[in-house]
């Protein structure tokens, strides 16, 4: 096995997808309660990007990159984090992380669905009872009148599914795209460029910018989590799985974050956990399991081959 597709680096690269990632969703609530969500992830963003660069540099690493290469690395940063990323963000105002969360576990779903209709991929029997797991959880989630009745609910929840849409279409497009062989570098270019689209975007919506020095200590210790971590840490991790398994396996870190999210929103902003909610989250997830156990059953050990 060469060495990019070592064993523990995989293990380690998926721990960065499963529990980092399923901890953003507590940083970026606590962060857009008091900034502009473009603006906010812009800021994000651009950072990691700029600091990806000059980390590769002290590494020696060439950040070359051809016009056809960084047209996919645009590509890829709109749908990742310009929009993917971004329009989250925004929903945040108007639905729980954890909730949040639970929505987008079902991204499995979508990536299969949409491996059906772009690549003509047979679904398999497995997958097909996932699915229809997926559909009870996600009607079982959204249905609640607590989350219903809360302002501008389903205009975000029909934002995040928009956004898993843009994130699954993604994941297909960057598994066959010609980027740069470097992932930290691949990374980069994708977090710049999508940072870039971010800040007009918060632009055009007239957002008011602000200083980090008048931020508060939650905020600015949440963004710094964000950029360290959530970005730099977790998305190359990310991109990286994207080339040496396939898209649905990636998809699977959609089993933890939700649960990590869940609890962190409970613990720290005093979230509300109904029973309806938690029936949700094992129909889910317990779909997202079927989509990817195809015909057999997958232990962690082999799962991590690929």
């Amino acid at each position: 096995m060469p060495k990019s597709q070592s064993p523990i680096l995989i293990i380690l690269a998926f721990f960065s997808i499963y529990v980092i990632w399923g901890s953003t969703y507590l940083l970026n609530k606590i962060a857009v309660n008091e900034l502009p969500p473009f603006m906010l992830a812009s800021i994000r963003f651009i950072v990691a990007g700029v600091l990806i660069f000059i980390i590769a540099k002290l590494m020696g690493k060439s950040i070359a990159i051809n016009w056809i290469q960084l047209k996919n690395a645009t590509i890829a940063g709109f749908l990742f984090l310009t929009f993917g990323n971004g329009v989250v963000v925004w929903a945040l105002r108007y639905v729980d992380s954890g909730f949040a969360a639970l929505e987008i576990s079902a991204q499995p779903l979508i990536i299969l669905l949409l491996m059906r209709i772009m690549q003509g991929k047979k679904i398999q029997m497995m997958s097909v009872v996932g699915v229809v797991l997926g559909f009870v959880g996600i009607y079982l989630l959204v249905s609640q009148k607590q989350v219903l009745n809360q302002e501008n609910s389903i205009t975000g929840m029909l934002m995040i599914f928009a956004c898993m849409l843009s994130w699954g279409y993604g994941s297909l497009f960057v598994g066959k795209a010609d980027l740069p062989r470097n992932y930290f570098v691949n990374t980069g270019y994708q977090m710049l460029t999508g940072g870039i689209m971010l800040a007009f975007s918060s632009l055009c919506f007239g957002e008011s910018w602000s200083s980090p020095w008048v931020w508060t200590k939650p905020v600015q210790y949440s963004m710094l989590l964000l950029i360290v971590f959530g970005s730099i840490v977790a998305f190359t991790s990310f991109n990286y799985l994207l080339k040496v398994v396939s898209p649905e396996k990636v998809a699977t870190s959609t089993y933890v974050n939700p649960i990590i999210a869940l609890v962190l929103g409970w613990y720290f902003l005093n979230e509300q956990i109904t029973l309806q909610s938690i029936c949700a989250a094992v129909i889910l997830l317990t779909g997202v399991y079927f989509i990817n156990t195809k015909r057999k059953f997958v232990v962690l050990p082999r799962f991590f081959r690929f």
